[in-house]
C-alpha cells in the first residue's frame, strides 16, 4: 500500500481546514497568467475561435478602471442551464446555488481561501456544548426580508426546523448537510438554541452555505412548486439582491436591495451592493455564450471550457478558476455487483486507467491531476502518491491471476461464461464528462476490459445511476468545504454514490465505508473528524472502491469592466462585492437592454455551434 501523507488541519472551535497554494486559486488571483497546455480537442473549435478573433476586438477598457468602485449598472451573466429550484437544501445544482447565494443571507460566512468561519446573521459563532448537540446563536438586531418582514430568533429556527426536519407533505426535502437534528429552542427575539440526537459537528460550516439560505416566514410556508420556475418573484429573502422578474428558462432578474446594511462585519465592503441588479441569462449553446462574452453582449459566463481558456484570455478577457474544495472529479465502484465484488478486479482497472492523459489531452493546468481523494484545499486531504498509478502491465497481470481469460484475437477477457464488462454514467453536470470515459474506455480496452458508456439525457442519467443494473461505475464530484462531504456522496442516506444496501435484501456492498462514515458525522472534536476521514480514505484506496480522476475547479470568464469578483468556498459566485467600472453603459433596471438580451437568447436558439455544456453540480 502507498504511504499516506495527511495534511494538518488545526483543531479550531470555528471548524476550517487551512488553505493552500493550488493553481486554480493561483489563477483566480491573477485572472490573466493562465498556465496551458499544447493544443487541446473540443470547444469552440479553431474556426469558431479564428472568427471571434477576426470579428471581435479585444476587451481594452482595462485602462479606464477607476481606482474606487463605481455603483450602479445591471451585469449580464450567462449560465449554460435553468435553474430548477431555489430551495436551499436543494440549490445543489449549480445555476441553483448561483442564484441562492446572491439573495439570501446565512448565520455564518465562510472564507473562501482559509475556510474560517465568520458570524454574518449572527452576531458570533455559536456556543457549542462538548459533545456538539447543543448550538446557541445570538442573532443580529435590524435584519429584515425584502417582504419587509423581520429576520428574528423565530424565524431562523423555522428555517432550520424546515431545513433539517424536511416536509415530505410538501414536498421539502432535509438538507443532506444537516444530520442528527432534533429541533430548536427560542429563548427570546434574539437567541435561538439548537439540539441534535447525535453530535453534529458539521452543524456550523452548514449554516454558513447557501443551502442554509435564511427565507422569510411566508416563503418558509410554500412547497416544493412555490420554489420552482414561474413563482421566483414569491420568494423573500435578506440577502442583498431580490428577485424582481422572471421569464421562465431564459432570464432571471434581481435586483439590489437600497436598504441592505448587513453584510459580514468582517468583509471590507458594507452597505448596499455596488450592482444595481444581474440579469441571470440562460443559453445552452456554448458558443453563443462565449461570443456574447468576446462582443460584449454579455459582462460573464460560467463554464469557460478548458480547450478555449488560453484563447479567451488572448482576447483579454479575465478567467477565474476557482477550486471547489471537495471530493475530486472521481469513479465510485459499485461493490455490490457481481464482477466488481472481486478487489483484485477492481485493483486492476484502477492501474488501467491513465489519469495523467486525461487531464493533459482534455483539460488545464487548473484541473491538476488528483493526489488525493479530496481535493488539496478541502478538509481533511490526505495525499497518498502512487495509489492510483497507471501501470497496464499490472492491470494485465493481476486479471490473469484472478482467471480473466482474454481471447486469442485480443478481445475481452471472459471467467465462467462471463464477459468482463461494467457500464459507467455519463456526469453531465461535471466538465467533459463522455470525453473523459471514452479515454478510460479505451484504457479498459487495452487490457482486455469493456466500458460501456451509458447514454442518455440528465432525466436518464438519474434513472439510470439509481439501478445496480445500470450503471456499476458512478463518474461524479461533490463539493463542500466540510470534513462531511464524504457522507454526502458516499453515505447510503445521502446520494449513495456506492448503492451500497438494498434495503429489500439487507445486503451490504461495504458496511465498513458506512460504519467510518457515521464516526465522521457523529465525532464531536476536529480531530476524531480528521482522524476517520483518512480512515476513509485509505480504506478506499486498499480496497480499489474510488479513483479519482482531477481536481474540478468552477470556471469564469468576465469583461475587463467587471471588478470585485469572488466565489464562495466551493466556487458558487459571489456578487455582493461586484462592480462595473462602466456603469452607465450597462443595462440600466428600467431600460429596454433586458428585453434585447431576451431577443439575443432567444434568436439563437437555432444553435450557432454544437457544444453543449451542462451545468456542474455539487
Amino acid at each position: 500500500m502507498s504511504p499516506h501523507t495527511p495534511r494538518s488541519t488545526a483543531p479550531n472551535p470555528a471548524l476550517h481546514a487551512p488553505a493552500s497554494a493550488h493553481p486554480a486559486a493561483e489563477a483566480a488571483r491573477n485572472p490573466r497568467t493562465i498556465p496551458r497546455r499544447a493544443l487541446l480537442g473540443g470547444g469552440l473549435g479553431l474556426g469558431a475561435l479564428l472568427t471571434l478573433a477576426a470579428c471581435t476586438p479585444a476587451d481594452t477598457t482595462a485602462g479606464a478602471i477607476p481606482e474606487r468602485p463605481a455603483q450602479g449598472g445591471v451585469l449580464r451573466y450567462f449560465e449554460p442551464q435553468t435553474w430548477t429550484t431555489l430551495f436551499p437544501p436543494q440549490a445543489g445544482f449549480y445555476p441553483n446555488g448561483g442564484i441562492v447565494n446572491n439573495i439570501t443571507d446565512r448565520l455564518l460566512y465562510q472564507d473562501e481561501e482559509t475556510l474560517d468561519l465568520h458570524p454574518w446573521i449572527a452576531e458570533d459563532l455559536p456556543e457549542v456544548n462538548d459533545d456538539a448537540t447543543e448550538f446557541v446563536f445570538r442573532i443580529r438586531d435590524g435584519v429584515t426580508y425584502s417582504d419587509g418582514s423581520a429576520l428574528d430568533a423565530a424565524n431562523v429556527a423555522k428555517n432550520f426546523d424546515l431545513f433539517g426536519l424536511g416536509d415530505n407533505a410538501r414536498g421539502l426535502p432535509i438538507s443532506e448537510q444537516i444530520t442528527n437534528y432534533s429541533g430548536s429552542e427560542v429563548v427570546d427575539d434574539r437567541t435561538v438554541i439548537f439540539r441534535f440526537d447525535a453530535p453534529a459537528p458539521g452543524f456550523p460550516q452548514a449554516t454558513s452555505t447557501m443551502n442554509a439560505g435564511l427565507l422569510s416566514n411566508a416563503t418558509l410556508d410554500m412547497d416544493s412548486e412555490g420554489f420552482g420556475p414561474g413563482r421566483a418573484t414569491g420568494i423573500s429573502t435578506s440577502g442583498p439582491f431580490y428577485i424582481a422578474e422572471e421569464v421562465v428558462g431564459t432570464r432571471l432578474s434581481v435586483r439590489v436591495r437600497e436598504d441592505y446594511d448587513w453584510a459580514p462585519p468582517h468583509i471590507e465592503h458594507q452597505g448596499r451592493a455596488h450592482l444595481d441588479g444581474l440579469d441571470y441569462l440562460v443559453n445552452a449553446e456554448y458558443s453563443v455564450r462565449i461570443g456574447a462574452l468576446v462582443s460584449g453582449q454579455a459582462d460573464g459566463v460560467r463554464d469557460v471550457q478548458a480547450p478555449d481558456e488560453a484563447r479567451i484570455v488572448e482576447k483579454d478577457i479575465q478567467l477565474f478558476a476557482q477550486a471547489t474544495n471537495g471530493i475530486n472529479n472521481c469513479m465510485s465502484f459499485r461493490e455490490r455487483d457481481p464482477i466488481l465484488a472481486d478487489v483484485e478486479v477492481r485493483r486492476a482497472l484502477t492501474a488501467a486507467i491513465d489519469r495523467e492523459r486525461i487531464v493533459s489531452k482534455l483539460f488545464t493546468d487548473n484541473y491538476p491531476v488528483a493526489t488525493g481523494i479530496l481535493a488539496t484545499n478541502a478538509a481533511g486531504y490526505v495525499e497518498a502518491p502512487g495509489a492510483w498509478a497507471f501501470d497496464p502491465e499490472e492491470a494485465k497481470r493481476i486479471l490473469d491471476e484472478a482467471g480473466w481469460v482474454r481471447p486469442a484475437d485480443g478481445g475481452y477477457r471472459v471467467k465462467d461464461g462471463t464477459q468482463l464488462s461494467v457500464r459507467v454514467n455519463i456526469a453531465l453536470p461535471q466538465p467533459r464528462s463522455r470525453e473523459v470515459q471514452s479515454l478510460v474506455q479505451e484504457d479498459f480496452r487495452r487490457v482486455g476490459a469493456r466500458l460501456l458508456i451509458n447514454e442518455g439525457d440528465q432525466a436518464q442519467q438519474t434513472i439510470d445511476s439509481a439501478n445496480l443494473d445500470r450503471v456499476q461505475i458512478y463518474h461524479s464530484m461533490v463539493a463542500r468545504a466540510d470534513y462531511d462531504v464524504v457522507a454526502s456522496q458516499w453515505s447510503v442516506n445521502n446520494r449513495n454514490a456506492f448503492l451500497n444496501h438494498d434495503p429489500e435484501t439487507d445486503e451490504w456492498g461495504d458496511e465498513e465505508v458506512e460504519r467510518i462514515l457515521a464516526k465522521v458525522t457523529g465525532s464531536a472534536r476536529v480531530e476524531d473528524r480528521e482522524a476517520a476521514v483518512a480512515e476513509l480514505q485509505e480504506h478506499f484506496i486498499d480496497q480499489a472502491l474510488v479513483v479519482p480522476l482531477f481536481e474540478e475547479p468552477q470556471v469564469f470568464g468576465f469583461r475587463r469592466t467587471v471588478q470585485g469578483f469572488g466565489t464562495e468556498p466551493v466556487g458558487r459566485p459571489r456578487f455582493y462585492a461586484v462592480w462595473l467600472a462602466d456603469p452607465d453603459r450597462a443595462a440600466d433596471a428600467d431600460s429596454t437592454t433586458a428585453s434585447s438580451e431576451y431577443n439575443l437568447v432567444q434568436e439563437s436558439r437555432a444553435g450557432a455551434g454544437s457544444h453543449s455544456l451542462e451545468s456542474r453540480e455539487a
